[in-house]
């Protein structure tokens, strides 16, 4: 929806937004591998705890921000903190066991694309009232899923898949 307020509330052209994909696209290229590092270094727990910190921030700025420039670089600074949801791959591929990761694969597919169909629509329909709403109800959403990548284990691993988890158990024991 931040593409869609570039041009209902700042006026975009084709050209403006033309312009704002390229710059965010090599911004986001140029930077993606370091992001990457990153959470090899971090871990996916501080990555994405960070990640979700800054949508909200984002969400909530987009909300009410009534300067284009600074709509463009929340823009920007969106799909940067997106960047790092590779943190839930790599969590993933940590606790799965590998026979798992295909079918488990296809089902978070399919519940994405749900959720991309369901959500734009209701979200449409919130624009019509509030657009401000939408992106609130963005940053609610930011703020669940940071609550729920607190839950990440600082070293995640099969048996040790959430902080909630037990540890394992030692062969000590």
């Amino acid at each position: 929806f931040a593409a869609f307020m570039m041009v209902e509330r700042f006026g975009f052209g084709a050209g403006d937004i033309a312009l704002l994909f390229l710059l965010n696209h090599l911004i986001n290229t140029w930077l993606a591998p370091r992001i990457g590092r990153l959470i090899g270094d971090w871990g996916e727990r501080r990555a994405l705890t960070l990640e979700y910190i800054g949508l909200v921030v984002i969400f909530s700025a987009y909300a009410f921000v009534d300067i284009a420039w600074v709509a463009a670089l929340l823009y920007i600074a969106d799909h940067l903190f997106f960047a790092m949801a590779i943190g839930i791959r790599s969590y993933f591929q940590k606790i799965a066991d590998p026979a798992d990761i295909a079918s488990s694969a296809g089902v978070a597919f399919s519940i994405n694309h749900i959720a991309a169909v369901i959500i734009p629509v209701l979200f449409g329909v919130l624009w019509l009232t509030s657009p401000a709403a939408v992106f609130l109800a963005g940053a609610v959403m930011a703020l669940i899923s940071l609550a729920l990548a607190r839950l990440i284990p600082e070293e995640p691993q099969p048996g040790m898949e959430t902080t909630l988890a037990a540890p394992p158990l030692s062969e000590h024991t």
